[in-house]
């Protein structure tokens, strides 16, 4: 099971990690903004973290004799999920670190823009103006921003996809290995 979860832990890290960093400049040269970069940026996660599926398949069918229960299921792809989780909050890490430093304040005014368009109240944006100043103080903590991209922001995903993932998988008849003539 050790070498199932590394093997697709990496892989989907690989793939999550890289993906950020390659999309660094094409934030930094405004062609990803906050609407469109968070669609890319979840739809890598998807992408990536589909490995959760085939390392329960892999242990499954190759390693346990076509079956595998929905406890067993849920710790492979959570541990697949937390490995492609640290490797994509460590490239986040990093461009974090290339960017300007004013990359919480554009998104603070961003969520401001979205609020004024819906129609919040000062009131409303006061509350949130002061929250958003928590939030900076908290975010510039490096262990705190560490775990919070891990568990704000990947790690639902990846439960997700597990969930989903052993669900389907514990059926014997779901995709079954095929066997060799």
């Amino acid at each position: 099971m050790k070498k199932i979860v590394l093997t697709f832990g990496l892989i989907g890290g690989t793939i999550v990690g890289s993906m950020m960093l390659l999309t660094m400049p094409l934030w930094n040269a405004g062609v990803l903004n906050f609407d469109n970069g968070q669609w890319v940026g979840y739809t890598t996660m998807v992408v990536a973290l589909s490995t959760i599926f085939f390392g329960v398949k892999s242990y499954r069918d190759n390693h346990n004799n076509g079956v595998v229960t929905f406890g067993r299921a849920v710790k492979i792809g959570i541990l697949i999920t937390l490995i492609a989780s640290v490797m994509y909050a460590l490239a986040w890490e990093v461009s974090f670190s290339q960017m300007s430093g004013d990359f919480v304040a554009k998104m603070t005014e961003h969520r401001f823009e979205e609020m004024k368009a819906n129609g919040a109240s000062e009131a409303e944006l006061q509350k949130a103006r002061e929250d958003w100043a928590q939030f900076a103080e908290i975010y510039k903590i490096p262990v705190v921003r560490f775990l919070m991209t891990i568990f704000v922001e990947i790690f639902p995903v990846g439960l997700v996809i597990t969930l989903i993932s052993a669900a389907l998988l514990r059926k014997k008849e779901f995709l079954p290995a095929t066997e060799m003539a």
